[in-house]
């Protein structure tokens, strides 16, 4: 599959560029999302594609969406949208990476969920006993597992800017108590069904974030969901609390930014061949492990 930076449709608006995607909108009621090559660590979007990353998003998203769709609704409307366009030279070259979904109302929160210790959370959890105004047992040691899951939102922050944590009160202010709540309880309920899932494949979904949006009065899944780069994925067989955790995620880019001291901020430096390389294996790793036999697989 062709390594894909930056996409042009000539024949289709483009809405807006993402850290990761590309956003077209072929009608009033839908969009087009193509998930490029594009990697963001920090918030900053790295000058070097991962290639297959997209394609590897999409198919992880797209069987999440399916599997899911009985616990809450989600955007898809077609997940191989290049299929109804033959001869298009623009659409084939969106093959395996992109889908045509609803259109919905962002609601302007992020909602995190919680499994194991890591990441801000632990960086706040070492600060304060607590996450997001939620009062954690004492003693916990980095990437320990929590009692349980717990729902951790954060804003929406512009491009460039970091997402902050906040507490459930904050997100009640900004969308409202029973949307928030609506949220909150959705995102327990995906992330319960899908760390269950992905445990018996060796996979161990430390913390995901979920995006919601408004369809028609009803609250459904946008975005992406459960891929490499929305969630902290540690193979369970080398899961060793107490510290930092291998993983088949974007941990391995950012781990390598911290040992260079980078400083989250742009301009991002160029990565070594070998760290592109290994971020492939493990974004692919991580579909193969997920989704064994899902005809995404024939999209890479």
């Amino acid at each position: 599959m062709e390594t894909v930076f930056e996409t042009s449709i000539p024949e289709l608006k483009l809405v807006a560029r993402g850290k990761v995607r590309d956003i077209y909108e072929p009608d009033p009621e839908h969009l087009l999302l193509v998930a490029t090559d594009r990697l963001s660590a920090f918030d900053v979007v790295m000058p070097d594609p991962i290639p297959g990353k997209g394609a590897v998003l999409t198919a992880l998203s797209s069987f999440w969406f399916d599997r899911t769709k009985g616990i809450i609704p989600n955007h898809m409307h077609d997940a191989r949208p290049w299929a109804g366009q033959p001869g298009n030279a623009s659409y084939a070259s969106l093959k395996g990476r992109a889908v045509l979904v609803h259109k919905a109302e962002p609601v302007l929160i992020e909602a995190v969920i919680r499994g194991y210790l890591s990441g801000s959370g632990w960086t706040e959890y070492r600060k304060t006993g607590s996450i997001c105004g939620i009062r954690l047992p004492a003693g916990l040691t980095e990437s320990a597992r929590l009692p349980e899951p717990v729902f951790t939102p954060s804003t929406k922050a512009p491009q460039g800017e970091h997402d902050e944590n906040v507490t459930f009160e904050v997100a009640a202010s900004r969308v409202g108590t029973e949307l928030a709540a609506q949220v909150r309880d959705s995102a327990l309920r995906l992330y319960t069904e899908a760390s269950k899932y992905a445990l018996e494949r060796g996979i161990i979904i430390a913390d995901t974030k979920f995006e919601f949006g408004m369809l028609e009065g009803k609250l459904i899944v946008i975005d992406e969901m459960l891929t490499p780069d929305s969630s902290r994925f540690w193979p369970r067989d080398d899961y060793r609390p107490g510290g930092a955790q291998p993983s088949f995620d974007k941990q391995f880019v950012r781990d390598y930014l911290l040992s260079i001291n980078y400083d989250k901020k742009p301009p991002a430096p160029k990565l070594p061949a070998g760290i592109i390389r290994k971020t492939t294996e493990k974004y692919r790793e991580a579909l193969v492990r997920l989704a064994p036999g899902h005809e995404s697989l024939n999209w890479i």
